[in-house]
C-alpha cells in the first residue's frame, strides 16, 4: 500500500477545518466556488469527478486525489472509467503523472473497498 488514503481524508479534514476557523472567509469564497464548479448541467457528477481526479494526478496533490476518487466513487465511477480519465492525465503530465496515477487507482480502490462495507 502507498497511502492509507481513508486516513489521509481524516487528516486533511482536520488541518481544513482549522483552517475554516483561521481564515473564514477565504474557505467560504473557496467553498462557494466549490459549489458553483459542482453546479451546471452540461457535465453530470460523474463526469466532473473524473475530471477532478485527472486534474488531481496532473497537479500532483495527493490530498486532491483522495477526495476526489470519494467522489468518483460516491458518483458511480467504474473502474474502467477511471483508468481512462487517469490515461488522460498521464498523457497532459507525463512520468510524474504516472506515478500519482498509480496512488489514484489505489485510492479509488480503498474508496470503493469502504463504500462496498456495510455501515
Amino acid at each position: 500500500m502507498v497511502e492509507d488514503w481513508l486516513a489521509l481524508i481524516g487528516n486533511m479534514n482536520t488541518a481544513v477545518r482549522d483552517l475554516r476557523k483561521a481564515s473564514p472567509e477565504v474557505m467560504k469564497i473557496f467553498s462557494d466556488m466549490a459549489r458553483a464548479a459542482h453546479g451546471g448541467e452540461a457535465l453530470n457528477g460523474k463526469t466532473k469527478e473524473l475530471v477532478a481526479l485527472a486534474i488531481s494526478v496532473a497537479v500532483r496533490c495527493s490530498p486532491c486525489i483522495a477526495y476526489h476518487a470519494e467522489g468518483a466513487v460516491r458518483q458511480g465511477a467504474s473502474q474502467a472509467e477511471v483508468a481512462e480519465a487517469l490515461a488522460m492525465a498521464i498523457y497532459m503530465g507525463a512520468g510524474p503523472s504516472v506515478m500519482y496515477a498509480a496512488q489514484a487507482l489505489e485510492a479509488v480502490g480503498q474508496m470503493a473497498t469502504k463504500a462496498s462495507k456495510p455501515a
